[in-house]
């Protein structure tokens, strides 16, 4: 099968196409510089030349030559909502596969480190955090193409780690560099559920074997309050865990991080494991802790 994803260049894309290659697919990814082009050719995926904004016609015209479509870019708001409008008018009727993968952050909490006792199936509504409210709409979009002669369906995974991540048990890290201590967020309680990189690129292939027109798929495998984190990492690292104020956190990981740090997203899976088969394989993300890469971050810069 023709597969061209868009964002093999990311962390979840580029895993998705080595996986898909491995497969024995024929894969080809988005590159929006020459540099990239070249970076996908040495992994064996063929370059497609474009992007989301001043090229967006060519990404369209690579979407259309292929079997399937993967879209795992994280494009600014503006883009994503166009290119996402964009493929599925050029996809329709097609009968062609479109999977889109967005992120349980459209229904983050901000707890403000506090606990939540909310969680999210694939089915349930839920109050969108507005930062994310452009993405909540780029999936209905995609779940709506269905109609439209589409087999199309969105993936929303929890925090991903593994290999390469930038998640919350790096952050953490990060933290020890900044402030001297592995810090979190008020009372650190809050949880995001998290799934292994492994784990999506699984739930991916299954979703293209058999998932549904217009499915809706989670990807979760744990949780861990932030506080815990913050513990095992001042423990490999023999230094102190610290609470900090929501300001005190944008001052370490910038607004956006301390948003994320102190928030609650907690969900299950049930239609992942009932229509697809999927459950992760990886459960525990502070399997992590002592790699040479983490603790590189927590060295002052």
């Amino acid at each position: 099968m023709n597969i061209f994803i868009i964002g093999a260049t990311g962390f979840v894309g580029g895993a998705l196409a080595e996986h898909l290659r491995r497969q024995g697919h024929h894969i080809t990814g988005l590159a929006r510089t020459p540099a990239a082009g070249t970076a996908l050719e040495a992994r064996g995926i063929a370059p497609v030349p474009g992007d989301l904004n001043a090229r967006l016609r060519e990404t369209i015209e690579a979407a259309q030559r292929a079997d399937s479509v993967i879209y795992a870019a994280q494009p600014e708001p503006f883009e994503e909502t166009k290119a996402v409008d964009g493929l599925v008018q050029a996809l329709a009727g097609s009968g062609k596969d479109l999977v889109f993968l967005s992120g349980t952050g459209v229904f983050l909490q901000r707890t403000g480190g506090a606990w939540s006792p909310d969680r999210f199936t694939e089915f349930d509504s839920f109050e969108v955090e507005p930062l994310a409210a452009a993405r909540k709409a780029a999936e209905d979009t995609v779940l709506f193409a269905a109609s439209y002669g589409i087999r199309a369906m969105v993936i929303r995974p929890g925090l991903i780690w593994g290999p390469g991540d930038h998640g919350h048990v790096p952050m953490t890290y990060q933290s020890v560099a900044v402030a001297g201590a592995a810090c979190y967020v008020g009372e650190g309680l809050n949880t995001y559920g998290h799934v292994h990189i492994d784990d999506v690129v699984r739930l991916f292939s299954l979703a293209l074997a058999e998932g549904a027109p217009g499915g809706l798929y989670h990807a979760v495998a744990g949780e861990v309050p932030n506080r815990w984190i913050a513990q095992c990492v001042a423990d490999d690292m023999s230094c102190p865990t610290r609470s900090v104020s929501e300001e005190e956190a944008a001052g370490i990981w910038g607004p956006f991080g301390a948003l994320v740090m102190g928030a609650s997203s907690r969900c299950s899976a049930p239609r992942s494991h009932d229509e697809l088969g999927w459950s992760p394989r990886h459960t525990d993300m502070l399997s992590m802790i002592g790699e040479p890469r983490l603790r590189k971050l927590a060295s002052p810069q």
